[in-house]
């Protein structure tokens, strides 16, 4: 982001492309979570999360062709709210924690999609297998400054996966192959 410069320094920087560079902003981990949602036996939605994100986000809104995106999930911190099925999902049956510790994402390209959004196409590697999905996001949200001069700002990105091709296979009868995934990120940038 721009500081606040004289107008004349602000439009050189932003004619000049090469000058214009991404910001690193970091996920807060306290105030961000990965969460995903299946239908369970075709009759409800059972909902669970993530509860260890995180990763980096360079952005500049003035050239998103600089923008990207790298999230890292720690498999095991999974939490379905009912312990003997979160052990079951860890287990080989589904994501396998042991081998496969980690579920990341690395953006190829960050485009705008309207006004306010954002469409963030990237790998996704989850339990050794590695597909393109499409983010769609609401966001960035305005920067905002805490007391202590770092910057903030949200975003809310949403996919749906089908978890059969990741080769995720337990227990098909009773759980849906369509996984919906959704990434609510606070992110940080230090004072300068």
């Amino acid at each position: 982001m721009l500081r606040f410069l004289p107008g004349a320094v602000c439009a050189v920087i932003l004619a000049t492309p090469s000058l214009v560079h991404a910001d690193t902003w970091h996920i807060d981990e306290s105030n961000s979570s990965a969460e995903f949602s299946v239908r369970h036996m075709g009759i409800s939605t059972v909902r669970g999360a993530f509860k260890k994100v995180r990763g980096t986000v360079e952005y500049n809104s003035s050239d998103l062709s600089k923008a990207s995106v790298n999230v890292t999930i720690d498999a095991a911190s999974i939490d379905t709210r009912v312990e003997m099925r979160d052990e079951h999902v860890r287990g080989p049956d589904f994501l396998d924690v042991a081998k496969y510790p980690t579920i990341t994402f690395h953006s190829m390209r960050v485009e705008p999609e309207g006004k306010g959004k954002l469409k963030v196409t990237g790998d996704l590697t989850m339990h050794g297998v590695t597909k393109t999905v499409v983010l769609d996001v609401d966001g960035p949200s305005a920067a905002v400054k805490d007391p202590q001069g770092g910057s903030h700002m949200g975003a809310s990105g949403t996919t749906k996966i089908n978890r059969e091709e990741f080769g995720v296979s337990g227990t098909p009868m009773m759980v849906s192959d369509e996984v919906t995934i959704t990434l609510d990120v606070e992110l940080f940038k230090p004072p300068a």
